[in-house]
């Protein structure tokens, strides 16, 4: 198939441009950056529409975010990819209709579903409301993109919409490129988990299943796309710290991070996510059970072979 996909460039798009690649699909990337084969800024309706005149695609797939460089610490670093989903959809949607496109694949997230404590309930599609009004004015606006990036998607005429909404990633590209040197600059603390959970998923089986949407993802359907054990924060980054000999994160009273507000609310959240819908309709599996495995995994990937053989 001929495929548009915003946000190529990205961790994420990068590999699933290989993995749609691999399996014979011709793939376009839409945005900014010199890796695009076409050049538009996705926050310019004109500039969108100009790059997609006179081609023709099957599937356009929304991957763009703008969270690279950011540090996640405060509200305003969700800004660029709020943006993306409010302005940035709509274009996205605009230049599926002009080249023929079908099928719509959104990234989306979990905290779509709401932060804070879900306590202890695992979330499927369907148990849980997504997008509910956001509980402050900075709450709503990461949610309410959210919800407004889904709406569009299953919205729209003509257009079969399918939304990925994703946990936490870790992995290759993540791991290694971001957690690992903030534990090595010990700038990375921890909280007391007080028994707070949170979904993971690999990058790479992330865009697995995005390549497993394009196949088989069902019209107007959202699937939650994690691995199958959540995990704290905690632990998480104790278990990468372990795995490359990385020191020890410092714990931390959660009171201490409210210098970080959005650190802080990710930090006070339980939300673990359901992944039997993808399971059974998408035909995907994550990789490994937990994101422990995983860390685990890729650092022994990543040691020399002669130690690995010892």
């Amino acid at each position: 198939m001929r495929i548009l996909l915003a946000g190529g460039s990205g961790t994420l798009g990068q590999r699933v441009r290989e993995l749609l690649t691999a399996e014979g699909h011709q793939v376009s990337g839409l945005g900014r950056g010199a890796a695009n084969e076409l050049r538009a800024d996705l926050l310019d309706r004109d500039a969108v529409l100009r790059a997609v005149d006179g081609l023709r695609f099957d599937v356009v797939v929304h991957a763009a975010t703008a969270l690279a460089g950011q540090s996640l610490a405060r509200h305003q670093s969700m800004a660029g990819t709020n943006a993306l989903r409010l302005e940035g959809t709509p274009h996205l949607i605009e230049a599926a209709r002009a080249t023929g496109a079908r099928r719509f694949i959104s990234e989306s997230m979990m905290f779509g579903y709401g932060y804070g404590d879900h306590h202890g309930a695992l979330v499927t599609e369907d148990s849980t409301p997504f997008g509910p009004r956001g509980s402050n004015a900075w709450l709503e606006r990461h949610v309410g993109a959210m919800r407004a990036k889904e709406e569009l998607t299953f919205g729209t005429d003509g257009i079969e919409g399918v939304a990925l909404r994703f946990g936490l990633f870790h992995g290759a590209g993540v791991t290694d490129t971001t957690v690992l040197p903030m534990l090595r600059k010990r700038s990375l603390p921890v909280v007391a988990e007080h028994g707070m959970l949170l979904s993971w998923v690999s990058v790479a089986d992330a865009a697995a299943a995005v390549t497993a949407a394009v196949r088989n993802g069902r019209a107007g359907r959202a699937y939650n796309i994690a691995d199958d054990t959540p995990v704290s924060f905690g632990a998480h980054v104790r278990a990468v710290a372990e795995a490359f000999g990385a020191p020890r994160p410092m714990t931390v009273p959660l009171w201490m991070l409210r210098a970080t507000p959005l650190a802080h609310t990710v930090l006070s959240t339980d939300l673990r996510l359901s992944n039997a819908r993808a399971r059974a309709e998408l035909d995907w599996a994550p990789t490994h059970a937990s994101s422990l495995d995983a860390v685990r995994a890729l650092a022994a990937a990543r040691r020399p072979a002669a130690v690995r053989a010892a």
